[in-house]
């Protein structure tokens, strides 16, 4: 396959290399888990798989880097990656703090809680003066003090530096709430011995836009994987459109890939991507939809035309 060559250094790195350089979670269900077979799968991970598709011409030449929630982004802008898609939220602080730039939303979400079902607990308010285990390195324990202070309360966050740490901690008894994204905490409830015996609860108590990021320095290559994501929702959108799956694909393809050369692509990188993980409906009913035993409602993750947020962007 004859790729068009590329001014953006970051493009021809990847290149050279053979394969983009991923920063993921270090295991949540739905997100970015690594399975038995050693493949990793995960809404982040399919959205590091279209990025690799557009580049490189093949979904799988990805090189899984997992960082603890405090490294995430640190991870990228030390070299260590090309592309952060690790359940991180999209903040001012973490872009004026940091040379990063977010690419967009892969998923809006909140800050939710995962308590015990028989603890009697329905609102956030009953856990004020308990301890409550969070992933160090997130916006959880900020979120909370902010949320607690606003009300005259205050919780006790218990900080652990990994997804299974924290997760530990909860089912130990050592808290009484685990405090994270509420679709990250339906893959946490997932992997606990007895799920059912555990519930979310339906407040969330923070906005969490999830987004992809890369390092500031490279226009080009953040151009490139922005579209990269707009493709899926605006393939989507086509869908819904058009009514026949194939042929909105071909059009959204079609449309967008024209495109190619000015962002370091050739003519078929929008087909390359669809083929690979498919629109963001597909992405998300695979890894979160019903048949996962997850069965995370879209609700602000549907189409603007559908009450949600996810707006599709015009490819012409």
């Amino acid at each position: 396959m004859t790729i068009t060559p590329t001014p953006t250094p970051t493009l021809g790195a990847v290149r050279q290399r053979g394969a983009l350089r991923a920063v993921v979670s270090r295991g949540i269900r739905g997100l970015s888990l690594c399975g038995d077979d050693g493949r990793w799968r995960g809404l982040d991970t399919d959205v590091a798989r279209a990025v690799a598709a557009a580049a490189l011409g093949d979904g799988e030449a990805v090189e899984w880097v997992p960082a603890d929630p405090a490294d995430r982004l640190t991870r990228l802008v030390g070299g260590d990656a090309e592309l952060t898609v690790a359940n991180v939220s999209w903040t001012l602080g973490r872009e004026a703090s940091l040379p990063v730039l977010f690419t967009g939303v892969t998923c809006y979400d909140g800050e939710g809680f995962l308590v015990p079902a028989d603890s009697g607990v329905t609102r956030p308010e009953q856990l004020a003066g308990r301890r409550v285990a969070v992933q160090a390195g997130t916006t959880s324990a900020a979120n909370l003090a902010a949320w607690y202070g606003g009300r005259g309360l205050a919780v006790e966050p218990v900080a652990h530096a990994t997804p299974a740490e924290t997760l530990a901690a909860y089912a130990s008894g050592e808290c009484a709430a685990y405090v994270l994204d509420r679709v990250a905490l339906a893959g946490e409830r997932a992997a606990l011995d007895d799920p059912a015996a555990h519930r979310i609860l339906d407040e969330a108590i923070s906005r969490e836009p999830m987004a992809a990021a890369v390092r500031d320095g490279d226009p080009a290559w953040f151009r490139l994987c922005r579209w990269v994501q707009q493709l899926l929702v605006s393939a989507e959108q086509h869908v819904v459109e058009v009514g026949e799956r194939d042929k909105a694909l071909a059009q959204a393809a079609e449309a967008a890939g024209a495109h190619g050369p000015a962002v370091g692509l050739d003519h078929d990188w929008a087909a390359r991507v669809l083929a690979a993980v498919g629109t963001y409906a597909e992405v998300y009913d695979r890894n979160l939809g019903p048949a996962t035993g997850l069965d995370v409602p879209r609700g602000l993750n549907e189409l603007f035309t559908r009450g949600g947020l996810q707006y599709a962007v015009p490819l012409h």
